[in-house]
């Protein structure tokens, strides 16, 4: 069993999309919440509204974490407000679509900040205090993509990776020492992600942010390391790697990306197979 209430959870990327249903969903069952996110009108009507129905206290902290140092802030605000923080959600993050010579160096930049260098620095200066008490909870939220090289996306398919390859070793050091560590990889949700990211959207296999979270916290209660979440297609990201050969699974996902104008690479004569992780149910 793991508890909630009583705890406090600092959720990034709350004031839209998964962030917002994890603030809520755990309000629900008796968090306090630390919400952070650049838009701060968002951010105070969230508060309210989860003040008004959990009866739970709610700090908004305004921030924006593709930025130098911000991680640093957002943990000096939190001591300065009192708070310790028992889960940590990092859920901020967002893609840049298109070729990476022809993406602006500004957002590809911005892009690494806050997939990775905000998810490395928030999880260090949570974790110290976690490890301390002997109890605590990491979230980060990855992607099913984090399985693959995404040609057309090639920044946010690698920094996914690394979330996920940085939560399962995480998860590992933290074994027997009461900090819980969860890659939460999701397949494609009904966010703004894709508006975003100026990136089609694949209705058809798109899931709700709500049934993402269910699916987290379920994981995050059973201690696994990784958790997919999304329609059953979605597990074939996983396997791809495992299935075919390297050259192979490039096309595909350029194909799927880019639609260049090539044909499939020809099968190599000698293949030495992929060795991914083993273990944990993975996610997206």
């Amino acid at each position: 069993m793991y508890t909630y209430k009583g705890k406090t959870a600092l959720v990034t990327g709350a004031s839209s999309g998964i962030g917002l249903i994890f603030a809520r969903e755990l309000a629900a069952r008796g968090c306090s919440l630390i919400v952070v996110a650049r838009s701060a009108g968002k951010l105070h009507a969230l508060a309210a509204e989860l003040r008004t129905q959990h009866a739970v206290l709610v700090d908004v902290i305004v921030a924006d974490l593709t930025q130098e140092n911000a991680p640093q802030q957002v943990y000096t605000q939190v001591q300065e407000l009192g708070r310790t923080v028992d889960i940590l959600v990092n859920n901020a993050g967002f893609a840049a679509y298109g070729r990476f010579d022809q993406v602006d160096f500004a957002k590809q930049h911005g892009q690494a900040m806050l997939n990775v260098v905000a998810v490395v620095d928030l999880a260090h200066l949570c974790l110290a205090g976690m490890l301390r008490r002997g109890d605590g909870a990491i979230i980060n939220v990855a992607s099913v993509l984090g399985y693959l090289p995404t040609p057309g996306s090639a920044v946010y398919g690698a920094s996914k990776a690394f979330v996920l390859h940085f939560s399962e070793a995480l998860w590992q050091e933290c074994r027997g020492r009461g900090v819980r560590v969860l890659a939460l990889c999701p397949g494609p949700t009904k966010t703004e992600f894709f508006d975003v990211a100026h990136m089609p959207a694949p209705e058809a296999i798109m899931t709700s942010p709500a049934y993402v979270v269910q699916v987290a916290l379920r994981a995050l209660e059973r201690d696994q390391a990784a958790v997919i979440a999304g329609k059953a297609n979605n597990v074939m990201f996983g396997l791809l790697p495992r299935l075919l050969p390297r050259r192979v699974v490039l096309w595909v996902m350029g194909k799927g990306y880019m639609q260049p104008d090539s044909a499939p690479p020809a099968a190599p004569t000698r293949h030495r197979p992929h060795l991914d992780r083993t273990g944990e149910e993975h996610g997206r």
